[in-house]
């Protein structure tokens, strides 16, 4: 009954992937939307860096899948470490380069993280990357000081604002502009901090909204 079943499956397999391999036009030109993005993303968003229009402003609906899926993450963690108990009673102190280093760098990597995503329309970059920096901020700070530890409860509320306030604009454009995400926002001008409309926005509240869901699954996994 398995060959069968392993059979049937192949077979299954082998027909969806001769389709999706059929229907490839070899040869002919089908980049009419990446050249739309190409061609006219600057004049459209303000944005320098195109693939944060793409990622902000024309799929910006697909962000918001990305950002589900890293709370749906956190949550699920969450959930599986649900009941554990803490057996940090024997914490060792770390040595006094760590905890001296710690301490120096963290404010740095705060700042770096920040200058990130806040420069995330101008050059490569953005909420996510930001936000991952400033978790591993965190992290280090955890390693040097094993036994402090930030609010959990502020984690989740600078998580659900950033959350909150990134749909909340994103239906804003919708009733102003037609469409969820809508640049409603002044342009700016090109390669200047002040430009890109709500992108530079949006990065902010994704960095702070990563940035804190990180910190918290660190927080949850240093427990």
């Amino acid at each position: 009954m398995k060959k069968i079943i392993s059979f049937v499956l192949l077979v299954i397999i082998f027909i969806g992937i001769y389709f999706a391999v059929s229907q490839i036009p070899y040869g002919k030109d089908k980049m009419s939307v990446s050249k739309h993005y190409l061609n006219n993303g600057v004049k459209e968003n303000g944005a320098s860096n195109i693939v944060t229009s793409v990622v902000l402003n024309y799929r910006g609906f697909d962000t918001l899948g990305e950002l589900t899926i890293l709370f749906i993450g956190a949550i699920g963690l969450g959930v599986v470490l649900f009941g554990f108990e803490t057996k940090g009673k024997d914490i060792k102190s770390p040595s006094l380069i760590l905890n001296a280093g710690s301490t120096f760098l963290f404010p740095f990597i705060l700042l770096f993280g920040i200058y990130i995503f806040i420069h995330g329309h101008l050059s490569p970059g953005g909420g996510f990357q930001g936000g991952a920096v400033i978790a591993s901020g965190f992290l280090i700070s955890y390693l040097g000081y094993p036994k402090k530890r930030i609010s959990e409860k502020g984690i989740h509320i600078v998580e659900s604002l950033g959350g909150t306030l990134f749909i909340l604009i994103g239906l804003l454009g919708l009733l102003l502009g037609g469409y969820f995400l809508s640049n409603i926002l002044p342009k700016g001008t090109v390669n200047t901090l002040v430009s890109g409309g709500i992108i530079p926005l949006l990065y902010v509240l994704i960095g702070i909204k990563v940035g804190a869901e990180l910190a918290g699954i660190i927080y949850k996994l240093m427990e």
